[in-house]
């Protein structure tokens, strides 16, 4: 879930929004003022409803960025690099560079947000009662009131042992924690998820065709959400055990076609060396070491309005935006970082010299090498070291 806009960094965390968030946003802030707010307390304006469910649905969202940030900081703190925080449609979702390094670790990591919810809910709780009692306005108890009770829920709810929620990596702790092994421990969670996730799929067909209420499909989508999600899960567990012990540089294209910097984009797409079956190239700059600048993709290069007068300097996307690896690092800990599209290739890098570049038909090619591998080897893929040979004539039509 890429973010749309980003809301900066928050406890050092890089914080965006998904564009479905106003959805959602709108659906809460409407509900409350066209719904809840005027049935229980009518005779208001309707400028002080809108109002109310206005800073209701803002005041919830910073909820679901607590509950979030928690996951992210206590991660932080247990060695887990996070990438992200991204706020969409369905809740939030803290995007970490690999694994929890022990079943003590995950324990931590996961229950840190139903807590954080839950502690929000009784501070909502308590504010709401003492608000009614100084006689505040009926329309803030009423949304105190709210904020605490959908608090609530919401730590009740993500505690749930199924996976993705953190119940689910709760369940996945105590496995790996009783079995040792952490594969088996995520294939239980996450069939716990697809259980969970299907009950609420009939449980929201069902309703809607009793009650012809659109709630209950709502509820059916979130089903279907934690089925593919947990699914998800699974595959990318298995992917991380099958490519354990495999380094970037047994996976990278070496020795990628590079551009210079001073190159004005016009050249650059006119000529066919560049051009033929390269979506991204590294920029280096002109002096004899070819130090990397950024990455340049043709996609980018075509929505330049000037490309005559604009060097691949000028309108790279430049490295500090650019995800970047070291050849030495596992495989295992980039693949977060690596998501479809030419701009989100990862550049590595040794030192300050251009080792190669790694992109997703890369690891694939290195998923199909060590699959096949291990079915004739009977399931053992160590000891490939040393056989780069065959992984480095990569076919690079898609870099």
């Amino acid at each position: 879930m890429r973010p749309t806009f980003s809301l900066g960094r928050i406890a050092g965390v890089r914080v965006g929004v998904h564009w479905s968030v106003l959805l959602i946003f709108g659906l809460i802030a409407f509900g409350l003022a066209a719904g809840r707010l005027p049935e229980a307390h009518p005779g208001h304006s309707w400028a002080a409803y809108a109002l109310a469910g206005l800073v209701t649905a803002v005041v919830f969202f910073a909820s679901l960025l607590a509950h979030e940030l928690a996951h992210a900081v206590v991660a932080r703190r247990n060695g887990v690099p996070v990438d992200d925080i991204v706020l969409w449609l369905l809740g939030g979702a803290t995007r970490m560079r690999a694994e929890a390094p022990s079943p003590a670790a995950e324990l931590r990591i996961s229950g840190v947000g139903p807590l954080v919810s839950l502690v929000l809910g009784v501070g909502f709780a308590l504010l709401a009662g003492a608000l009614a009692a100084l006689s505040a306005s009926r329309l803030l108890v009423e949304s105190v009131a709210w904020l605490a009770g959908i608090n609530v829920l919401l730590a009740l709810f993500n505690a749930i042992p199924a996976a993705p929620l953190d119940g689910g990596r709760l369940l996945r702790a105590f496995l790996w924690w009783r079995t040792g092994d952490r594969l088996r421990a995520t294939a239980g969670a996450s069939a716990a998820g697809r259980i969970f996730g299907w009950l609420l799929v009939a449980l929201g067909v069902w309703g809607f065709l009793w009650t012809t209420a659109f709630g209950a499909l709502w509820l059916a989508l979130v089903g279907w959400f934690l089925v593919v999600a947990a699914t998800q899960e699974e595959r990318q567990a298995r992917l991380r055990e099958l490519l354990s012990g495999v380094a970037v540089d047994e996976t990278m294209t070496r020795d990628p076609e590079t551009v210079p910097a001073g190159l004005t984009v016009d050249r650059l797409l006119a000529d066919p060396g560049y051009a033929h079956g390269h979506s991204a190239l590294p920029v280096t700059d002109d002096g004899p070491a070819g130090r990397v600048l950024g990455l340049m993709t043709l996609d980018r290069a075509g929505k330049v309005p000037e490309p005559g007068s604009t060097t691949v300097g000028e309108a790279m996307r430049p490295l500090s935006e650019t995800r970047v690896a070291t050849p030495g690092e596992a495989l295992v800990d980039v693949l977060p970082r690596l998501e479809p599209g030419a701009e989100n290739r990862v550049v590595v890098l040794d030192g300050d010299r251009l080792a190669g570049i790694v992109s997703p038909s890369d690891v694939n090619r290195t998923v199909r090498w060590l699959s096949t591998r291990r079915s004739r080897d009977g399931g053992d893929h160590r000891g490939h070291r040393g056989r780069r040979g065959r992984w480095d004539r990569h076919d690079r039509s898609d870099h």
